[in-house]
C-alpha cells in the first residue's frame, strides 16, 4: 500500500503540472501583446498615416512639376519646376525619416515579442524534462509488481489511465514547444528583414539630403548665369545644346572609327554578349535614363544614368574593352570624359572625370580603375551640365544611348 501512494504521488504531481502547462499556455497566448507593444503599436499606426499625408503631398508636387513642364521654355517656368522639385525632396526625406522611425518601433515590438516567446520557452523546457523524468521513473516499475501493491483492478485501472493522459499531455506539450520555437525563429527573421530595410532607408535618406543640396545649388548657379533675364536663359539654352551637339559628335565619330579600326585587326567582335559591372561603389542614382526631371530636359534627354559619387572616387571599367577617347581638361567648362568600345557593338561613357589614368587605344580589364569622378561645379573637367559630383555613366548600342541598368550586374 505504501508503495503504491508512493507512485500516486508523482502521477498526482504530473497532473498538476500539466494543469499549470495549459493554464499558462492559454494565457500566455491570450496576452500575446504586453502593454508596452500595444503602444509601440499605436505609434506605428501614428506613423503610417503620417507616411499616407506624406505620400499624398509628394503625389501633388509631382502633379505640379508635370503641368509645368507642358508650359513654353522659360526662366520662370524652370524655377517654379526646380521650387517643386526642391518641396518634393524635402516631403521625401520626411517621409523616408517617419519610415526609418516606422522600422525602428516594428523592430522594438518584435524584440519585446521574442522575449516574451523566449520565456514560454524556457518555462516549457523545464516542465517538458521534469515530465520526462518522472515517467521515466515510473517506466522502471514492472506492472505486475504495481498491480500487486493495488487492492483491486480498478485503482491499477485507473493508474494506467493516469499514465496514459500524462504520454498524451506530453505529446501536446512537445507540439506546442515546437510551435512556439518556429514562432521564434520567424520573428527574429523579420527583425533581420526590417532591419534591412532600415539600413537601406538610410542610405536612401542620406542620398535625398545630398539631392536637396544640388537642387539649391542648380537653382542658385542659375539665378547667377541669367541673372534674372530671360533673354540671357535663352542664350545659355542655345549655347548648352550646341556644346551638347558637339561632345555627342565627338563621341559618336571617335567610336566609329576606333570600331572599324578595331574590327580590321581582329581586336574586337561586333556579336557578343557583355555585362556591364557597376563603375563606382555606389548604386545610388540621382538621375535615371531620360529622367523628367533633369535640369536640362528641354535642351536635351538625359542619355545616361546618374551615380552617386564624391569626388575623387575611383572610377573602374564596367566591361573589358579599348579606350577609344579619353579626353582630358584643363578647365571647368570643358567636358572630361572616357570612351570604352567593348564587344557586342557596345560601348560605354564615363562623364564629368576629375582626373583620367587611361590612353587612346589602351586594352582595359574590367575592373581596371580608368580614372576619378568629378562634377563638382567649377572644378577642371565638370563641363556645362553639371549639377554636384556624381559620375556620368552611358551605355551605347550601334552608337545610339539606352539605358544601362538592363545591362548592369546585380
Amino acid at each position: 500500500m505504501l508503495q503504491r501512494k508512493h507512485f500516486l504521488i508523482p502521477l498526482a504531481a504530473i497532473i498538476l503540472i500539466i494543469g499549470g502547462i495549459l493554464f499558462f499556455s492559454n494565457k500566455n497566448k491570450a496576452q500575446a501583446e504586453t502593454v508596452e507593444i500595444e503602444v509601440l503599436n499605436k505609434e506605428i499606426a501614428a506613423r503610417k498615416d503620417r507616411i499616407k499625408q506624406l505620400e499624398d503631398t509628394i503625389e501633388k508636387y509631382k502633379k505640379n512639376i508635370e503641368k509645368k513642364r507642358t508650359e513654353a521654355v522659360s526662366l520662370k517656368n524652370q524655377i517654379s519646376i526646380l521650387d517643386n522639385r526642391t518641396s518634393q525632396l524635402q516631403a521625401d526625406i520626411d517621409l523616408t525619416s517617419e519610415k526609418i522611425k516606422e522600422a525602428e518601433l516594428q523592430i522594438e515590438a518584435l524584440k519585446i515579442s521574442i522575449k516574451e516567446k523566449e520565456k514560454v520557452i524556457s518555462k516549457q523546457k523545464r516542465i517538458i524534462a521534469k515530465m520526462v523524468q518522472t515517467i521515466h521513473a515510473s517506466d522502471q516499475k514492472n506492472y505486475m509488481e504495481i498491480l500487486l501493491t493495488y487492492e483491486n483492478f480498478a485503482d491499477f485501472y485507473n493508474e494506467l489511465k493516469f499514465t496514459e493522459n500524462i504520454y498524451i499531455d506530453l505529446g501536446r506539450s512537445v507540439k506546442e514547444l515546437r510551435l512556439a520555437k518556429e514562432e521564434l525563429d520567424n520573428k527574429k527573421a523579420q527583425v533581420e528583414s526590417r532591419r534591412k530595410t532600415y539600413e537601406n532607408l538610410k542610405v536612401e535618406l542620406d542620398g535625398k539630403k545630398a539631392e536637396l543640396v544640388e537642387q539649391a545649388n542648380v537653382k542658385q548657379r542659375l539665378l547667377v548665369d541669367t541673372r534674372s533675364s530671360e533673354l540671357r536663359y535663352q542664350t545659355l539654352l542655345a549655347s548648352l545644346k550646341q556644346q551638347y551637339q558637339v561632345i555627342e559628335g565627338e563621341v559618336r565619330s571617335y567610336e566609329d572609327k576606333v570600331r572599324k579600326k578595331l574590327e580590321e585587326q581582329s581586336k574586337i567582335k561586333s556579336y557578343g554578349s557583355v555585362t556591364f559591372s557597376w563603375p563606382v561603389t555606389s548604386r545610388y542614382i540621382t538621375a535615371t535614363f531620360r529622367d523628367p526631371d533633369y535640369p536640362f530636359r528641354k535642351v536635351f534627354e538625359h542619355s545616361a544614368i546618374d551615380i552617386r559619387a564624391a569626388q575623387g572616387t575611383p572610377i573602374r571599367a564596367a566591361a573589358a574593352g579599348y579606350v577609344a577617347r579619353a579626353r582630358r581638361c584643363a578647365s571647368a567648362s570643358c567636358y572630361s570624359y572616357v570612351l570604352i568600345v567593348h564587344t557586342g557593338n557596345l560601348s560605354s561613357l564615363y562623364g564629368h572625370m576629375s582626373k583620367i589614368s587611361v590612353a587612346d587605344d589602351q586594352f582595359v580589364n574590367k575592373g581596371d580603375v580608368i580614372g576619378y569622378s568629378g562634377g563638382t561645379p567649377g572644378t577642371v573637367g565638370a563641363g556645362p551640365f553639371v549639377t554636384g559630383p556624381h559620375l556620368h555613366f552611358e551605355v551605347r548600342q550601334n552608337g545610339i544611348p539606352v539605358d544601362p541598368v538592363p545591362f548592369m550586374e546585380d
